[in-house]
């Protein structure tokens, strides 16, 4: 079978290797979709926190169950996606219910090869079932439930106002579940398309380019001084994650679920006269990828909205780099194995 191997940053090869043995307890599983997420062109780049190369990248699967070990209820034929993130169940994480960030986690296609080839096994306990979605759908499911994961963090009430920083496909997650939660959203983005695209699909009413505006003094107008008592980052950007502290209203939550590998700054006074909160959000939980099935299955997200490109695996290695300059037009790229 074929596969993808980012050697370095900014070197992809095609290999062929053989096609992994199902033991018991997993699952053999032919790729159809993956969606490209953040995480895979910051490893492209080099800018990965938590990344060593070779890697075969890729965790955001549509695939198809071809043969499950023993003890497993999957059949073939079936549609899964997956929970990518392997826990260890022993560490203080795991036996506090926190697997997503488990001691020793070994998440797919960053600690260990990921899904950019034709075949891949994974521990049946990790697959989650189609519930009847596209394969399209189904991409879409793990970086939704990171979305989902950190609003849950946020525990908005009704009316709160909350600021996404960062339209890509993390943050227009996290834009659909806050209004969901009946919050009042207000995205931030150097991107205008992107911000159009906010206004038009989700009906966010409210949009501030940074780069045109002054995003304090916009906010401030918006909110009669007040300012966000929920910010969500879902950049990765510190210069963006630096200013957003002066966003927080008083006893405001700030919920970092972009990562960087800088240092974060923060004014002393001005976060503590606030009795603020500054919280991680990282991966995602079980009852997150339930619960985006349920709003998908409902039409409260439409995993569809998000998808501008398609590109077949056999073509990544040649297009990836185009897809990293397509700013304007790229929301959510995904590879398709159907050939």
């Amino acid at each position: 079978m074929k596969a993808l191997v980012c050697n370095t940053p900014g070197e992809f090869t095609y290999i062929n290797k053989e096609m992994p043995s199902v033991e018991d307890g997993m699952v053999l599983l032919k790729m159809r979709r993956l969606g490209i997420c953040g995480t895979d062109y910051h490893a492209f780049e080099g800018t990965q926190p938590f990344f060593e190369y070779p890697r075969i990248l890729g965790h955001e699967i549509a695939a198809e169950v071809v043969e499950a070990g023993a003890g497993s209820s999957f059949k073939t034929g079936d549609l899964v996606t997956i929970s990518p993130y392997f826990y260890c169940g022993k560490c203080i994480a795991c036996r506090s219910g926190r697997t997503n960030c488990c001691v020793n986690i070994k998440v797919f296609g960053v600690h260990i090869d990921g899904a950019m080839q034709e075949y891949i096994t994974v521990p049946a306990t990790a697959i989650v079932s189609g519930e009847g979605l596209t394969v399209d759908e189904l991409a879409l499911i793990e970086p939704l439930a990171i979305g989902a994961h950190g609003v849950g963090l946020a525990q908005l009430n009704k009316g709160d106002t909350v600021v996404i920083l960062g339209a890509g496909p993390i943050g227009l997650g996290t834009i659909a579940f806050a209004k969901i939660s009946g919050a009042e959203v207000i995205v931030i983005d150097v991107n205008d398309n992107r911000l159009s695209f906010c206004s038009e699909r989700f009906g966010i009413t409210y949009t501030i380019n940074p780069l045109k505006t002054d995003a304090v003094e916009q906010l401030s107008k918006i909110t009669d001084g007040e300012m966000a008592k929920v910010v969500i980052d879902c950049t990765g950007n510190l210069n963006a994650i630096n200013n957003a502290f002066k966003f927080l209203a008083h006893t405001g939550k700030f919920i970092m679920i972009g990562l960087q590998k800088g240092t974060i700054e923060v004014i002393h006074p001005e976060f503590h006269k606030r009795e603020a909160v500054l919280m991680s959000s990282r991966n995602a939980l079980p009852h997150d990828f339930a619960y985006v099935i349920d709003c998908i299955r409902q039409g409260l997200v439409k995993p569809m909205d998000f998808i501008t490109h398609n590109v077949p695996f056999t073509e990544v290695k040649e297009k990836f780099n185009h897809l990293l300059q397509a700013n304007e037009s790229l929301i959510k790229a995904l590879i398709s194995f159907d050939e």
